[in-house]
């Protein structure tokens, strides 16, 4: 497994770091991981005055005095780290070097909220998420889980979204342990609470409770069983959540939080109704709402 892990010196890339640093399995597996850190370029009047080589000099000294503790640290976990620095925008450079070395995975830290309120996964990473499909785990700064086979959240909605979600979890499930417990999450549609907008303010009752339970058991094993299947032909258990509710992120997010899983699996079709929602509505929505570690799939 390729592994990149760009790193700026912050508490968030430590997560990260102290996120790849506990998976004991996969480091039996010697995946190849890459610290990458990027230095924005100097000011146009530093160019006027100071020579390329003094400016590289200066760059690299700055990168190094991020990159060599963070290397520091997964190698005191037994990991085999290489180092490499770029100048750029950090977006379009973590990209670049994704598809550089064939990452299966990016690993980083965000803080959740950049600058601008609707970017909620911070502008570095909703950059890299819109200049790249690699696989990408976002870690927040939760302290690295403490066991090492983890408690994983799939959420599937029966699309090739949630089935790319899983094929990912198979592929590589040595990052989440041994014997990992694995919970496939649906969220069907409360249809006891349904309202028609300007008709009425309470809730309609359309259909007796007996026919709601059977729309939703049904709505529900369409969309598990594929996952289902594909994880079992790995020798994989399941546990599956029904969630009911009209609002499938926050429903996702606020099961992640008290259930205390220690990854969210989410495949994304990469783009909501607007063009710089590069998550997807559900996936921005749990984004907002919870703090777990979220392995987001794009599915191209």
């Amino acid at each position: 497994m390729r592994i990149l892990v760009p790193v700026d010196g912050s508490k968030y890339s430590d997560a990260a770091l102290a996120f790849i640093a506990s998976r004991t399995r996969l480091i039996g597996t010697k995946p190849e991981v890459e610290l990458l850190n990027v230095q924005l370029p100097v000011p146009p009047r530093i160019e006027r005055v100071a020579s390329r080589a003094t400016i590289r000099s200066y760059l690299e000294a700055e990168a190094n005095r991020i990159l060599e503790p963070a290397a520091a640290k997964l190698l005191r976990a037994g990991l085999a780290v290489r180092s490499s620095f770029a100048v750029g925008a950090p977006g379009a450079e973590i990209a670049l070097a994704a598809a550089r070395i064939g990452a299966d995975l990016i690993v980083m830290g965000s803080h959740g909220h950049s600058a601008v309120k609707g970017l909620l996964l911070g502008s570095v990473t909703q950059a890299v998420l819109a200049s790249c499909t690699t696989p990408l785990l976002v870690v927040r700064d939760a302290a690295a889980p403490t066991r090492e086979s983890l408690k994983v959240g799939i959420a599937v909605d029966g699309s090739k979204y949630g089935e790319a979600a899983v094929r990912y979890a198979v592929a590589h499930r040595d990052l989440f342990g041994e014997s990992p417990q694995i919970v496939l999450l649906h969220v069907v549609p409360d249809l006891a609470a349904f309202v028609i907008p300007g008709l009425a303010d309470a809730p309609l009752q359309l259909y007796k409770p007996e026919q709601i339970v059977a729309m939703q058991t049904k709505r529900l094993e369409r969309a598990v069983a594929p996952a289902r299947k594909q994880l079992e032909r790995a020798g994989l258990k399941a546990e599956t959540v029904c969630l009911v509710g009209n609002d499938p992120g926050t429903e996702i997010a606020a099961y992640a939080k008290q259930s205390k899983l220690d990854v969210l699996v989410l495949g994304s079709h990469g783009r909501g109704a607007l063009k710089s929602a590069v998550l997807g509505s559900v996936a921005t929505r749990v984004a907002a709402q919870c703090r777990t570690p979220l392995l987001l799939i794009r599915e191209t």
